[in-house]
Parts: structure tokens; C-alpha cells; sequence
């Protein structure tokens, strides 16, 4: 049925038949239509093809990517790797040892964490906002839109010069919540809504910032980095980016790079 209609769209007569000979239903189309009929399914196929993982959520065109518990995963396993060998020494963000040269640490610091309730409290939220955020931009852009924002919020920290190192996921998480915030601004500009529909969206992911990014004790200016970062990623990504599949691949590799190069630098010069 749902070919029917694709192809009812395309302008191509169709009906729906059920064989007795064992092939079941399928559809018939006039013979100069059969070449456009099935260019036109394999295509809306091509454009239709399900990410078992993301889910519906909340109200219509809303995901929820799954995706997201192998970040928690991924950020489980340098913390049980840092409870037994000292990778904050390797990899902390750290303003003298940029300026000597280590710029790796701006990657490998969102990677490692304080003690077991950080690594906690960045992975409930992270797998919430980090999920929605994969869900909205795709699997791998928005995987790795919301690295780079958390990237950019501890190169903040170094500018401004802050004296305390710094390390964790919370910038990349507050990078996921700047993408969350923006987004109804970006599909503004392809279907144009009333203001009252967009205000309140984007004044919520800052209320939500304003809560858990200002917390005491915590890295505030990494916070604010990631979080703007996020949104200014969030406002210059193309539309319907996300729904590439090749951008999506591209972008996971990318993102794994930026994993690995960054490790591979802090640990072999040690």
C-alpha cells in the first residue's frame, strides 16, 4: 500500500493484486511505467530506510536515537580503565600544557571524569540529550556536532585562561542541549512558523542550561562554551543533513578519529 502511493504520486496508475500461483500481493503497472514504477520505490526505499534504534518520541517527527547508550558505554570504559592506570595525567585539560603543545587535551579531557558520581551524572543526561540530539541532526552528525561543541567549550576554558584543570562530558552534554535548543530555529527557515511556537522552545533548553550548566563547583565556562557551540553548530547545519546516510558514516568516522588520534598523541608521548 505504501507503494501504491508512492508511485499514485509519481503519476504511474498502480493497482494492488493478490497471485494465487504463491507470489502473494504485489503491484500491476502499465508496461511503459515498470522502469519509473521501480526507479521510484528503490529510491523512496533509499530515503526511507529505518535506524532500528531511534524511536518516536513526545509528538510526531521526534526521535529518540538509541545510539546514544554506546557513548555511555564508551565513557564507561575509560572510566573503568582510569580507576586503574592514571589517565589524567595523560589527558587532563590542562591551559599550560596547550600552550606547550598538548592540544590533544582539549579531546581527551571530555573522556575522563573526576570520580564515579561525575561519570554518573554525565551519562544519565548525556544519553537523554546526546540521544535526542542523534535522533533530530542523524546518528553520526549529531554524535559528532555535539564532540566538537564539548571540544570547543574546554578550548574556551583554555582562552580564557582558567587556572584549574578541567575534565569531563558535561561540555559535550550542554553542546547536545545548544542543538536540542536551536533546532526549531533551523526548520524555520524551510517551513516558516508563528514566533510563539519557536520562543519557548529555545528559552527552555536555556532554562535547562541555566539548572544544570551553572551548578556550584563545576566547570561554568566549559558549560557555556559547549552550550553556545552547540548552538551555533546547530543553526549553520545544512537541512536534512542528518538523513544522509554517506554524511552519517562520514561523520562516525570522523568522530572515531577524533577519539583515537587525540589518545594515541596524549599516551605516546608519555
Amino acid at each position: 500500500m505504501d507503494w501504491s502511493l508512492v508511485l499514485v504520486s509519481q503519476g504511474i496508475e498502480t493497482t494492488i493484486d493478490y497471485s494465487e500461483n504463491g507470489d502473494g500481493w504485489g503491484l500491476l503497472v502499465a508496461f511503459p511505467d515498470y522502469e519509473k514504477a521501480l526507479k521510484s520505490i528503490e529510491l523512496y526505499r533509499l530515503e526511507n530506510r529505518g535506524w532500528p534504534w531511534q524511536q518516536q518520541v513526545f509528538r510526531p517527527g521526534m526521535l529518540f536515537d538509541w545510539g546514544s547508550l554506546a557513548w555511555v558505554a564508551l565513557i564507561a570504559l575509560f572510566g573503568a580503565i582510569q580507576s586503574h592506570e592514571d589517565l589524567t595525567q595523560f589527558g587532563v585539560m590542562s591551559a599550560s600544557e596547550i600552550e606547550n603543545g598538548h592540544w590533544w587535551r582539549l579531546f581527551t579531557a571530555v573522556w575522563l571524569h573526576a570520580d564515579l558520581g561525575h561519570l554518573a551524572s554525565n551519562a544519565v543526561f548525556g544519553m537523554l540529550l546526546l540521544g535526542l540530539a542523534m535522533g533530530l541532526y542523524g546518528t553520526g552528525t549529531g554524535l559528532l556536532a555535539s564532540y566538537l561543541a564539548g571540544v570547543a567549550g574546554n578550548a574556551a576554558t583554555w582562552l580564557i585562561g582558567a587556572p584549574r584543570p578541567s575534565l569531563g562530558a558535561s561540555g559535550m552534554v550542554m553542546g547536545s542541549l545548544g542543538l536540542l535548543a536551536v533546532h526549531s530555529f533551523r526548520h524555520r527557515r524551510q517551513s516558516p512558523l508563528p514566533w510563539k511556537y519557536l520562543v519557548p522552545g529555545f528559552f527552555a533548553g536555556v532554562l535547562l542550561f541555566l539548572l544544570w550548566g551553572l551548578t556550584p563547583g563545576t566547570n561554568v565556562i566549559a558549560h557555556f562554551g559547549g552550550f553556545l557551540s552547540g548552538i551555533l553548530l546547530g543553526w549553520l547545519f545544512p537541512l536534512h543533513l542528518g538523513e544522509n546516510s554517506k554524511a552519517n558514516v562520514l561523520s562516525g568516522f570522523l568522530f572515531a578519529l577524533l577519539v583515537i588520534i587525540p589518545w594515541w598523541l596524549a599516551l605516546s608521548r608519555h
